[in-house]
This record gives structure tokens, sequence and C-alpha cells, in this order.
């Protein structure tokens, strides 16, 4: 499963009211029970949005954000999802499609196309567009419960 950019965040907003079962969700998926990927862009994505003063009050550090991400990717559940060969030919399977994606879904279409090419379906994450993906399955942080 790829944790999405929101679910990072509240995971380290303790202001948040989505903090605790984003968190909850996050600790778990370090054990490493399931697989956990992020991508590069969901990594970027989380530090341009911890590390600004107008999204976040106590926003972080770069380093503050460096070191999150480094040790979710440290952690034995957590993997990072790289381009692959066929990453264009995903690209155009994916565009053909979906044609009307443009703008700012540009950035959930990689994280769906990387997920495709990785035979990953599933993505934890509070946002609704990526419902357009037909082979993306949304799990919401919001409806985890805790492990037997």
């Amino acid at each position: 499963m790829v944790f999405d950019t929101n679910v990072l965040v509240y995971s380290v907003h303790e202001q948040s009211e989505f903090y605790q079962p984003c968190f909850r969700r996050l600790q778990e998926a370090r054990t490493g029970r399931t697989p956990a990927f992020l991508t590069w862009n969901i990594c970027y994505e989380f530090l341009r949005v911890t590390t600004h003063p107008q999204v976040l009050p106590n926003h972080w550090s770069i380093a503050e954000g460096r070191n999150f991400i480094a040790g979710l990717l440290e952690s034995p559940g957590f993997d990072l999802l790289l381009p692959t060969p066929n990453h264009l030919s995903e690209l155009y399977r994916v565009t053909t499609e979906l044609p009307d994606i443009r703008g700012n879904r540009i950035h959930d279409m990689h994280t769906a196309v990387l997920m495709r090419e990785h035979g990953i379906s599933q993505i934890c994450t509070l946002d609704s567009d990526f419902r357009r993906f037909p082979f993306v399955e949304i799990i919401d942080p919001l409806q985890y419960t805790e492990p037997e």
C-alpha cells in the first residue's frame, strides 16, 4: 500500500482532528507486517507542506522533515517506488484510459502510474481524487482498526 502525502502530514500534525488515526495507521505500517511504499513526489510534497509556515503554524525545519522521511524509509515496513523501464508505457496506458487528466491531478497520476507499474492497487489517503483511477483502491485511514 502506498501512503499519500496527506496521511504523512496528518500523522505529524498533532493539532489535526485526523492526527490519531493517521498516526496509528502509519505506525502500524512501519512494523513491516504488510509492505508500505512512498514515492519521491510524495516525500517532496510532505516536505513542502510541513516546512511551510503559512500551511502549518508549527512548521518543521527542512532537517526535521528530511529526518522523518529517512526514518520511514529506514523502517522495516517502507520502501520507495521508483520508475522502471516500463514507466513510459504505463504513462501512455493511463493517459489513454483517462485523457482528461491535467493540472493539479498530474502528481496523483504519477503516483497512480507508479502503483500500476509495480502491481500495487491500494493507497492510504484522504484524497478522493484517486477515485478517478479505476485500478486504485482508496484505503481511508479514518476507518483504521488496530490489528489483533
